[in-house]
């Protein structure tokens, strides 16, 4: 079997964030004012690609593989930390028309945004050949309404449970991954109750059975296919009874003081990882690689995964092309590279990002994946088959990112300030609202 050692996907700190932020800041193409950053010379192609996080592409060497594999293509990467900062900086350069890379990633949450507002600014990859071997929902994510596919995929984010094997035991819980799941299986509110279980009986100084109320929330509304927005476009988070019932349930475990009281990814959760003041966290796979780096080499082999309750999708994003590239079909072959079946694969057995593509999840360089910082759990199996249980329909919205980062704040009152459960909730809509105009 395959052992995977990740970077955080998702990391916003560290010298890579902080030059990464300050170049977008400056401008996605750089300083200069040409519409995107490649072109070709002395028969020698560049091709320029903006980034976020820890995509794979450049941290598992693929980039320089391509380079050796077609000697006269040049290929520069900027990678910013934060994706929100990346974002604000793609906006702007999209609407000033210059200053943008050839190749842009686009997370998940931004998707149904650039589908909608800046379908005239990508290319068309819906000619592009062996590109249909996606899972059936994740290419619709970024196709429009007259079949133009802004995109091709690169990682989605199957759900589990990381949890703390130690603090199991100290709360004479089962620790095999796979009793532990039978604990809650078929439903989150099995999970809030091994909750109860774990604060009455574990033995030791106070530890949290959960980081975060906001991440069970997030777990449980991308189980669904509809979360914030219908199928119309319309706003529906206020009559969901999928985000009535996650607000519902995370509410109640933060209520019962079941939470250490964090959000994932900001001050305070890292600290969290490393000192270990909780025992579990819901975790979609491009999350472990995060909780490995800041929980740190002592408590390696502490940790561990288990089946989530229910499937979901939290997370994931794709490659476009830059309609105006001077390298445009240069750039959808490099595209279409990346995020090929092998490519796929091998981004996922270094790194852990697990793949969108169905071919890909099918392989034994996929399947046989463990980890060896989760107690050599067989993450390929674990989020493989989680995969598979993601609905097939996932309708996204616009404002999706900020809608999930406003219901995020609006649990943090109820657990941090000991909001009422209805005055957060009045406070989050109204947020909501303000936002989304």
């Amino acid at each position: 079997m395959s052992t995977v050692h990740r970077s955080a996907r998702t990391r916003a700190v560290g010298a890579v964030a902080a030059a990464g932020a300050l170049a977008l800041v400056v401008g996605c193409g750089g300083s200069d004012d040409s519409a995107t950053g490649g072109g070709k010379k002395d028969g020698k192609v560049t091709i320029t690609m903006g980034m976020f996080g820890v995509m794979g592409f450049k941290e598992t060497g693929l980039l320089e593989q391509y380079e050796k594999e077609n000697p006269d293509v040049d290929i520069k990467a900027e990678v910013a930390g934060d994706e929100q900062t990346y974002y604000t900086a793609l906006q702007t350069r999209l609407a000033a028309g210059k200053g943008l890379k050839d190749i842009q990633g686009i997370e998940i949450g931004r998707a149904k945004e650039i589908v909608d507002t800046q379908s005239g600014k990508f290319a068309d990859f819906s000619d592009v050949a062996g590109a249909d071997h996606f899972l059936p929902w994740k290419q619709s994510q970024i196709t429009t309404k007259d079949g133009k596919v802004l995109g091709l995929g690169t990682d989605i984010g199957p759900m589990a449970v990381c949890y703390r094997k130690d603090y199991f035991e100290q709360a004479g819980l089962p620790t095999d991954r796979e009793e532990v799941a039978k604990l809650w299986a078929g439903d989150w509110k099995k999970y809030v109750e091994v909750g109860r279980t774990f604060k009455k009986d574990f033995k030791g100084d106070k530890v949290a059975y959960m980081d975060a109320a906001s991440g069970l929330f997030n777990a449980m509304v991308y189980g669904y296919p509809e979360q914030y927005y219908n199928a119309k476009g319309d706003l529906i988070y206020d009559t969901n009874p999928a985000v009535k019932e996650a607000w519902s349930l995370a509410a109640d475990a933060a209520e019962a003081d079941l939470t250490a009281k964090l959000r994932q990814f900001q001050p305070g959760w890292d600290p969290g990882l490393a000192n270990g003041t909780f025992a579990t966290a819901v975790c979609p796979a491009w999350m472990l690689g995060h909780i490995g780096e800041k929980a740190g080499p002592a408590n390696k082999g502490k940790w561990d995964v288990a089946k989530a309750p229910k499937g979901a999708n939290w997370g994931g994003s794709f490659l476009g092309v830059v309609e105006q590239s001077p390298v445009k079909e240069e750039a959808k072959k490099l595209v279409a590279w990346l995020t090929a079946p092998e490519q796929q694969a091998h981004i996922f057995e270094k790194q852990g990002s697990v793949p969108s593509s169905q071919k890909a999840l099918e392989t034994p360089e996929v399947q046989n994946v463990t980890s060896e910082y989760f107690n050599n759990a067989p993450i390929g199996k674990i989020f493989g088959a989680a995969a598979q249980e993601i609905p097939d329909k996932q309708v996204l919205g616009r404002k999706d990112g900020t809608i999930k980062d406003t219901f995020s704040q609006g649990l943090t009152l109820i657990e941090q300030q000991g909001a009422k459960r209805d005055k957060a909730w009045k406070t989050t809509a109204e947020r909501i609202e303000k936002a989304v105009g």
